[in-house]
């Protein structure tokens, strides 16, 4: 079936707490990995397996125009490092709708940052990576 809709990413990504901050101007790529884990639940007398969601493991990593000083990128994710926060992200804009749902990660952990991550003559771009938390997902304007 081809494609019946072209789509040219152009996301938001918004920090909601502990405290706000559009990474949006920051950000270069945003993967968000949606898995549950797979239990199974295969009876006597069947003869395929058959598997369950268990827990949801979400992780949303994010590439970032790295930035040092007061009010940059650098200081506030040192602030959000090893902390709880809650990110939203939508892949066109912050008007939802069904064709730019709006994806919510509610109590997600930021495990990983990259604060230096650098080559000679190119822009720094760090990583961040946030785990677990409840994801949401919102297409009413």
């Amino acid at each position: 079936m081809p494609a019946t809709v072209t789509y040219l990413s152009n996301p938001t990504v918004n920090v909601t707490s502990p405290s706000a901050m559009s990474l949006t101007e920051h950000c270069s790529a945003a993967v968000l990995t949606l898995k549950a884990e797979a239990l199974e639940n295969t009876a006597f007398g069947q003869t395929s397996r058959t598997f369950t969601a268990g827990l949801f493991s979400n992780e949303l990593t994010l590439t970032l125009f790295q930035g040092y000083g007061t009010g940059e990128i650098e200081a506030y994710l040192n602030t959000l490092f090893g902390t709880i926060a809650t990110i939203v992200v939508s892949p066109s804009g912050t008007s939802e709708t069904a064709s730019n749902p709006e994806y919510t990660l509610t109590g997600c952990f930021l495990e990983t940052v990259t604060p230096i991550n650098t080559k000679v003559g190119e822009l720094s771009v760090i990583e961040a990576t946030f785990k677990g938390g409840t994801y949401g997902r919102d297409i009413t304007p």
